[in-house]
């Protein structure tokens, strides 16, 4: 009876959503971070190869 009250946990139109796995939202948030961090510093970045 406990496990049929923690799946009604979800707000009624939350139901249907399927959520992702986390570890692929954490690999996401890395890879926005360095191309965030690439495209702010991308002349330093090159400045050092010069």
């Amino acid at each position: 009876m406990n496990e049929d009250k923690n799946e009604q946990l979800r707000p009624s139109k939350m139901r249907g959503v399927a959520f992702p796995k986390a570890k692929y939202g954490v690999i996401l948030a890395i890879i926005l971070i360095i191309l965030v961090n690439f495209i702010y510093y991308k002349e330093t970045i090159f400045s050092f190869f010069k």
